[in-house]
């Protein structure tokens, strides 16, 4: 199924706050002034909910639950995702934290709760794990569970192992391969529905010439040629892969990661974009034409696509 218009931008576009040095504005920085971090978080979530986004997606890492709790309008328009800490840590210890984020957040229940590692199920304890997770839900604290997950993961197959109301996949222009390798419609016929994240693809369409990590470097002319596309069809990379990723029928919120209010007026200015009708999005998908020859060249197209389709 291909991409089409997206009519139902404000009902799809959800955020993810993020608090990286590079990013966050001089209001974000622990030695600035008493009270500015909550202002400023409390300034970037206003702004999304006067422009309609209803879902935000949270981390156990860092402060970031703590503040959206100091941070949230009243009443909150929003509903949350919560990700679990690994197994690595132990199940107790799982469903604890998951408790733990809701009460940092100042919320009584929340949307959905995502195991943060999809190998977390592969192992011996995934079924124990999960009943975790479903006795979770019985009790009212998540509407819904499900897992965060890559290509790699098979996501196809842990779904048809236990039926998760909700799967997070990396999903953006650079990385097409859900949605061309016919997983979207799966997951969609088993009733799973689909966040997309990393639309972004960790920024490097963004990026140009000597600025784009190592890693992306042996893909230079393919991000050249992409950029040169869209911007012969009058339409910024911003744009481009909101406009992709929101025309997914399949999927049901599109997870911007942003970091000021700014960029959330950023975001929702190029999501209500027209796209040009005429554009084929399969030319801009990064694998698309890539050398498959050569141990080195391998090596380096997996380190891409791991970098632009991290489950982060």
């Amino acid at each position: 199924m291909k991409p089409t218009a997206a009519p139902f931008v404000k009902s799809k576009l959800a955020l993810a706050v993020v608090t990286e040095p590079e990013r966050t504005e001089t209001a974000w920085n622990a030695g600035g002034p008493a009270g500015a971090r909550e202002d400023a978080l409390r300034l970037l979530l206003q702004t999304a909910a006067d422009g309609g986004m209803a879902l935000v997606a949270t981390r156990p890492e860092g402060d970031v639950e703590r503040l959206l709790g100091q941070a949230w309008p009243f009443p909150t328009p929003f509903q949350v995702t919560v990700r679990t800490v690994p197994l690595s840590e132990g199940p107790d210890r799982v469903e604890a934290r998951a408790r733990r984020s809701l009460e940092r957040m100042g919320l009584p229940r929340g949307d959905t709760l995502l195991i943060g590692q999809a190998s977390d199920l592969a192992g011996a304890e995934g079924r124990a794990l999960w009943d975790r997770l479903l006795a979770l839900k019985d009790r009212g604290l998540f509407r819904r569970i499900g897992f965060c997950a890559t290509m790699e993961d098979s996501p196809a197959l842990l779904a048809r192992r236990f039926q998760p109301d909700v799967i997070q996949l990396p999903c953006s222009l650079l990385d097409q391969r859900a949605h061309r390798t016919g997983l979207l419609d799966t997951l969609a016929e088993a009733g799973v529905a689909v966040h997309a994240s990393s639309v972004f693809a960790d920024g490097v369409l963004f990026i140009s010439g000597d600025s784009l990590p190592p890693e992306m470097a042996v893909h230079a002319h393919a991000l050249s040629r992409i950029r040169r596309r869209l911007a012969e069809a009058r339409i910024d990379p911003m744009q481009a892969t909101l406009a992709y990723t929101l025309g997914l029928p399949q999927v049901s919120a599109v997870l911007a990661s942003v970091a000021s209010a700014a960029e959330v007026r950023a975001v929702l200015a190029a999501s209500h974009a027209p796209a040009p009708a005429h554009l084929d999005w399969a030319t801009m998908a990064l694998e698309t034409g890539l050398p498959e020859s050569g141990a080195a060249q391998s090596l380096n197209h997996r380190a891409a696509l791991s970098r632009i389709s991290s489950a982060a």
